[in-house]
Order: C-alpha cells, then structure tokens, then sequence
C-alpha cells in the first residue's frame, strides 16, 4: 500500500483503520451484550425458582365463595401467606405438616371456575375441595349439619358422580354429617317454598351457587374432587332480601355499602344481618373441624 510524500496515511488506509476500529467496537459490544443478556437470563430463574419455592404444590385445596365461610379454616393455619389473583385470593399455609390453600372466589360459578382453574394451574394440589354454606333442600338437614356430596347437579340437568375415595360409611356414621346430592343453583334459593320445591325437583339435599363449576374444573384438569358444606340455613327458614344482593358484591367494602344501604332502607335488617352472622360464624367453625379431620384422610403422612 503506497503512502502520499509526507508519509500521511492514505485514504484506503484510513477508511480500513476506521472500518476495522468500528467492527472491533461493534464485536466488543454484542460480546456485552451477549454476557448482559445472559447474567439477566440467569437472575431472571433464580427469581423465577425462588418464586416457585414460595408458591409451593399444596395437599389440598379449598375453594370458598366468602371469607365469613373459609374464617373457621383459616384460623387453623400456621403461616399464611396471601397472594391476590385475577377477582380472588388465595391463601397458603400448614394446617400440621399438611400444606393447605384457600381459594375466596366470590359468590357465583363463573368466579368458582376462574378461582378452582387458578388454584389447579399454580398449586397442583393433590385434593380439590369445593366448601363453604349451603341452604337446606331437605327437612333432615338442620342448621349447621353438614353434607359430603356424592354428585352435584345444576338447574339444567347436567350432573356430576363424585368418586369419594374416602370411607363415605363412616362419614356418613358421624353425628350429623349426610352423604347426598348437591344442587348448584343461579341465584340464592331464599324461600322455603322454593327450597322444598327444589329439593323434589332434583331430590337433592342442600343448595349452593358455586360447587357444580368448580367440579367441571376438576374434571377436565382430571384433578380429584370432594363437595363439603354446611348448612347455614335449613329449608323451613327464610333467608332475608337483602342476601343476593350483599353476594353480588365484589369486595369487602361493597358489601358493607350494599350492608348499610339495605339497614337505611329498612332498619329491621340490622337484626337479620346480626343473626346471619352469628349463625355464619358458628357454621364457619363446624365446618372447619370437619374439614380439618377429612384432610388426615385426603392427604395421610
């Protein structure tokens, strides 16, 4: 390569200097990138394993509509953790050596199926269980009796057989404790009349607005499947008007605008709101001791 008489390089020259300068420097800056890239991928599963570390698999898990059903259970567990979803919670901690999760996914089947589809895609539980109140279809279930569901039904006819893997004969022996079906119905079954006429409709035992979805979740995840409820209001008793439209609330602070509304509408209702909790709280914790001793048999150590 010749050079001009003052020994200055030549164009060719400093068009390859500067050409070689900009690939060196365009290598130098994709190896950078190329260690960045991977030093992020790396942080990136760590936080990603770290995070399902805390998301454990759980032995059981439960879905309730209200945090006044799932309250006895949730009393029961050590180390709750508490993670927000899509229009739900889900609560993780160990009843025992069992690792249990609770699921409050409102009122209704469409919230039921989203939360039971959650609870089954992030926690993998070996046991599902669909629990919380029920209204009495039959004249044998009284307040705070409880009811293992051998199949659930709704209003248009489809129908599920749960295979309980559990001694159904011995449950069944326990003092108050009924092995039936159990209707899941649209809205809130309040009337007497309408709750015996349901019951001989569908020769059902008790009634409920969440289990039959969260059923068809479990069957089409091939997940394994119990029923359990217990019964908040027996069939010769009148629920208040105000009920179905407290549940269709979304939130906790909804429901007590919806709560103070209906008492200045109608200042009575104090009075049914004060009885329905009072009962809902005794139900609460029956339920709870019953599902505490199913779970020993769900998930043996």
């Amino acid at each position: 390569m010749k050079r001009p008489p003052d020994g200055t390089p030549s164009p060719n020259m400093a068009v390859q200097f500067l050409l070689r300068s900009w690939l060196e420097g365009l290598v130098r800056q994709k190896v950078q990138e190329t260690v960045i890239q991977a030093a992020q991928e790396q942080v990136q599963g760590a936080a990603e394993q770290a995070e399902a570390a805390a998301v454990q698999a759980c032995d059981v898990g439960v879905v309730f509509a209200l945090g006044i059903e799932s309250g006895g259970l949730e009393d029961l567990l050590c180390g709750t953790v508490t993670t927000q979803g899509d229009g739900f919670s889900l609560r993780q901690g160990l009843l025992g050596d069992r690792r249990i999760a609770v699921v409050l996914a409102g009122a209704g089947r469409a919230r039921a199926a989203k939360a039971a589809e959650a609870l089954i895609t992030g926690h993998a539980p070996q046991w599902v269980l669909s629990a919380g109140f029920a209204g009495g279809l039959d004249a044998r279930l009284r307040r705070y009796d409880l009811l293992l569901a051998d199949h659930v039904l709704d209003m248009g006819g489809n129908q599920w057989t749960i295979d309980m893997q559990t001694d159904p004969a011995a449950l069944a022996a326990a003092p108050h404790v009924h092995v039936g079906r159990l209707l899941t119905a649209d809205h809130v079954v309040r009337t007497p009349d309408e709750k015996q006429s349901l019951g001989r409709q569908y020769h059902a035992l008790a009634v409920d607005m969440e289990t039959f979805a969260v059923a068809e979740v479990c069957r089409r995840h091939r997940a394994r499947f119990l029923a359990v409820r217990v019964v908040n209001d027996p069939a010769d008793e009148e629920l208040p008007h105000d009920v179905e439209h407290l549940l269709a609330q979304r939130s906790g602070a909804a429901r007590l605008g919806a709560a103070l509304g209906a008492i200045w509408r109608r200042p009575a209702s104090l009075k049914d709101m004060m009885k329905l909790k009072e009962h809902a709280l005794v139900a609460s914790d029956r339920l709870a001791k019953f599902l505490a001793g199913l779970f020993e048999q769900l998930a043996p150590r």
